[in-house]
């Protein structure tokens, strides 16, 4: 049999900002079954366990990717516990509760021709070392037989749903009139019940039988234009969905306009009191112009990167979280909400900034927490089909000779302020405004993020860059 590493290495397969990503074709049964091993194999070096917990999201693909994984632990005589679709979050925290490490078979908001997995330490999300750590083992590959799934546990969606419902009180959405955009999000089937024991009045839209991609960092216009007909329509007090698999979340104000991800989760994070945040470079710099903060860390984007800087502010400070410019919040340690406890969930999860802003606006509208907040906008989008040799490329361009570059990219009547080069190339222009220009870690695109003094000149900003891009 060939080693677990040979497998990994010749699949094409490769991790990005989070989780190992491919498209289907290369998620062979063997592919599957090798990653598992690895990851079960680099687990137990810290690690008791005899159960490993998988789930799924509505990928037409994820459920057979799910039965390799399953037949590699079998064989390694090890018991799979089946969630069935179930968010990434609420698989991550049922986990972290029985101390077990968890597989998720997700791709998250890329299109359905793709797919990826997610591995879970007993203790939360896997760090980049661990990734190192899986790829680098070298282990004789297990023959495994593959087998019918178990019967699915429901154990993974009540827990997600009871770590909210002892946190809120079950008026905190009383009188509210709060859309769900279905999708095909993995966690549709949950959401409404939620928000109905939370007191809201659930309105159900937009269920799809096809899987659909949904990317919080670039939420397409008929996206937009269809929340806000919702909004009209159904007389919504706002609209909640996530991306694929429950991770990243979309809420909307009361007139049907979403919020960005790091401002949902800004104002997430002033509800929750923290003393000190983990963020990537590309989320607004209001988080610091807002003074709410005793120590804002900056990161390479995706959550891993986010979970390492948790180390060092844990030295220091009682309660601390993290989140991504895709809205996913992460919790990096217990605190304490409302005379309440909550535990720590160190992974991206939709629900909690999502609530955390809805009992903010209890008696208020959404829109008017924002207008307190420093005029900073951020917009961003993405060249799909862009090969990262070829951002690469461009990226490099702009280091050697950002004036230059400025010029490709039709910004010549600016001068360069600054440069930063954390993750891909982020160029603060002498009039305040900001590009940021990056390869995605989960697919062939090319991500572009802007700050500017308004929605309208940053949206104007990434469209005229990229447009720039393309004619490059």
């Amino acid at each position: 049999m060939p080693s677990t590493c040979s497998v990994i290495s010749q699949s094409g397969v490769v991790f990005g900002t989070s989780g190992a990503r491919g498209l289907v074709i290369q998620f062979t049964p063997q592919v599957c079954m090798a990653f598992s091993q690895s990851f079960v194999g680099v687990m137990k070096k810290h690690y008791q366990f005899d159960t490993v917990a998988i789930a799924i999201d509505n990928r037409p693909s994820s459920q057979a990717m799910a039965q390799a994984c399953a037949a590699s632990l079998i064989s390694l005589g090890l018991k799979p516990i089946y969630f069935g679709v179930l968010p990434t979050p609420a698989l991550a925290y049922v986990a972290m509760q029985q101390n077990i490490p968890a597989i998720m078979v997700t791709g998250s908001h890329i299109p359905f021709d793709r797919n990826g997995l997610k591995f879970y330490r007993p203790d939360g999300e896997i760090t980049k070392a661990d990734e190192l750590a899986i790829l680098a083992d070298d282990t004789e590959l297990v023959n495994a037989e593959l087998y019918d799934l178990p019967s699915v546990s429901d154990l993974g969606a009540t827990s997600y749903i009871d770590r909210y419902l002892d946190l809120f009180s079950p008026t905190l959405l009383a009188g509210r009139r709060i859309g769900i955009y279905e999708h095909s999000s993995a966690g549709r089937d949950l959401y409404a019940t939620l928000f109905k024991q939370l007191g809201a009045e659930v309105v159900s839209l937009g269920r799809s039988d096809q899987f659909v991609p949904i990317d919080t960092e670039a939420v397409s216009v008929q996206d937009i234009e269809m929340a806000k007909r919702w909004q009209k329509d159904y007389r919504l007090d706002a609209l909640f969905s996530t991306d694929g698999d429950g991770d990243r979340p979309l809420l909307s104000d009361e007139t049907g306009n979403y919020l960005r991800g790091d401002i949902l989760c800004l104002l997430a994070a002033q509800f929750l009191e923290i003393e000190a945040l983990a963020i990537p470079v590309s989320c607004n710099s209001a988080v610091e112009a807002c003074n709410s903060f005793k120590q804002v860390l900056r990161t390479k984007i995706g959550s891993p990167y986010v979970i390492e800087a948790f180390a060092d502010l844990k030295a220091q400070y009682k309660s601390i979280a993290g989140f991504e410019a895709n809205g996913g919040f992460l919790l990096g340690s217990n605190i304490d909400v409302g005379g309440g406890q909550l535990s720590a969930l160190p992974t991206r999860d939709a629900l909690l900034p999502a609530l955390s802003v809805l009992a903010m606006a209890r008696d208020c509208p959404v829109s008017s927490l924002i207008a307190k907040l420093p005029k900073i906008f951020t917009a961003s989008d993405r060249v799909q089909n862009f090969e990262k040799q070829r951002s690469i490329a461009l990226i490099e361009l702009g280091i050697e000779a950002p004036k230059e570059f400025l010029n490709k990219l039709s910004l010549g009547q600016f001068d360069v302020a600054s440069i930063e080069t954390t993750d891909g190339l982020r160029i603060t222009l002498n009039n305040g405004d900001v590009v940021h220009l990056r390869p995605s870690g989960n697919a062939p695109e090319l991500r572009c993020y802007a700050e500017s003094h308004s929605v309208e000149s940053a949206t104007n900003l990434v469209n005229n860059v990229l447009a720039s891009v393309v004619e490059l």
